[in-house]
């Protein structure tokens, strides 16, 4: 049973980092994507990051993190790190793992959250002004 399980959120001050992790077991296939999402009240769900855990770190960013944040893999721990540098109140959200198995060869994560089949319950990230 697949099975994500975030951690690292909590509050924090503007232009400081946080680094959340995503520890994932029961994966299912020799090559899955790992992404974060994050959604805050009142708005949809947007895509945060994503790689394929194979080892080749193919990575992609959203829009509103692309040059500040770092998606990296933790083999030895099977966990998935996101970190994010020069936080704004923008930034505040609840902040979820997802995945869904990659396609061979040069596969690069999808930021659509429907292709995600599995997804964690979720850290909050508060960020202060």
């Amino acid at each position: 049973q697949v099975r994500l399980v975030e951690s690292g959120g909590g509050s924090v001050q503007a232009g400081g980092s946080l680094t959340l992790s995503c520890a994932a077991s029961g994966l299912m296939y020799r090559a899955n994507c790992l992404g974060w999402f994050r959604q805050s009240p009142g708005k949809e769900r947007e895509f945060v990051a994503a790689i394929v855990d194979d080892g080749r770190g193919r990575s992609r960013y959203g829009d509103s993190v692309q040059g500040r944040a770092t998606i990296s893999q933790d083999s030895a721990k099977n966990t998935v790190n996101l970190q994010i540098n020069s936080l704004t109140p923008d930034d505040t959200a609840m902040y979820s793992c997802a995945t869904y198995a990659a396609a061979g060869g040069g596969y690069v994560c999808s930021s659509d959250q429907g292709n995600y089949v599995y997804w964690g319950q979720g850290t909050q990230v508060t960020v202060s002004s």
